[in-house]
């Protein structure tokens, strides 16, 4: 079984603005609301995929019964926490020349909600996959990622990190099964910019050193890099489209890496079944389909 974790889930507000400026009105060509969360966005995936998963993490507020209301819409299990204060944040994603995003800031989560998550974690059993993924709200330390895989350490579970900077490090001597940073994300954490995957291959390796057993780098237009633990590493580019939105993404390569390996235990497939997730969602005003993910799988050489 897959379960993925959300701390901060949000409702995305994602808007089309021809010609947007700052510091006037502005009107939409199209508007579109979904249910948001890095974790979110990778269950969402594994259901198109075939895949299921149980949802956790943390709702609060009108926002929080409208995500949990989407979510079942679409067939996606949920097993959120419900939080009396606050509400779960709304996201704005402003398409234009330039993409631009204003996030809120989600409910403060106490160590009762919290004590919550890990009784549902409890639950999970040896060979189950745990996607802990996004930010976290400011009530929580950057440890929590790593205190929950030390707590589950036992259970010998698949456990993938996505998340930046001080959450992704601080779990690596934990030895996650995969992370997932994109190049920015990896040159923030050694404070280099990378330009190209020669630079990220040698710094996804320091991840390695420094625990990770296997290491997604995504590098948005330019493709994407797999070092595996078997001292394997795989390169790709990214299938040629025309992009739409950036939103979810990422999130889509952490569910189609997951999906590909599910069905095959091989780690290269699971690695192009991923670039082809991610690069669907991106050519789509939506997450990726199934049919959308095969159909750019078909184009790659290797599948004639």
């Amino acid at each position: 079984m897959v379960y993925t974790v959300t701390f901060n889930p949000s409702l995305d507000y994602i808007v089309s603005v021809e010609n947007f400026r700052t510091g006037c009105v502005n009107r939409t060509s199209a508007e579109m609301v979904c249910a948001g969360g890095k974790g979110i966005n990778v269950s969402l995936v594994l259901k198109n995929l075939g895949y299921e998963s149980t949802a956790l993490g943390f709702l609060a507020g009108f926002t929080g019964d409208e995500i949990a209301r989407r979510l079942e819409k679409e067939g996606v299990k949920t097993d959120f926490i419900y939080i009396k204060d606050g509400m779960s944040r709304i996201n704005i994603k402003i398409r234009a020349a330039q993409e631009s995003e204003i996030n809120g800031q989600g409910p403060a989560v106490s160590e009762e909600a919290l004590q919550k998550l890990y009784w549902r974690l409890d639950r999970l059993a040896e060979g189950d996959a745990l996607v802990l993924a996004g930010s976290i709200p400011e009530s929580l330390p950057q440890s929590v990622y790593r205190d929950m895989m030390q707590y589950l350490e036992k259970k010998h579970l698949r456990i993938i990190v996505d998340a930046a900077r001080d959450l992704l490090v601080n779990v690596l001597d934990c030895h996650p099964f995969l992370v997932k940073p994109n190049h920015h994300e990896l040159g923030e954490i050694f404070g280099v910019q990378l330009s190209n995957k020669k630079e990220v291959i040698a710094y996804g390796r320091k991840l390695q050193e420094m625990g990770a057993r296997n290491v997604l780098v995504s590098m948005a237009g330019d493709g994407a890099a797999l070092l595996a633990e078997d001292g394997r590493v795989f390169e790709m580019e990214a299938p040629e489209g025309r992009v739409k939105n950036s939103v979810g993404a990422g999130d889509s390569m952490v569910a189609g890496f997951l999906a590909g390996y599910l069905e095959s235990g091989d780690l290269e497939t699971a690695f192009k079944k991923s670039v082809c997730a991610g690069s669907a969602s991106a050519f789509s005003d939506r997450l990726a389909t199934a049919e959308e993910v095969e159909k750019l799988l078909h184009t790659l050489p290797e599948n004639g």
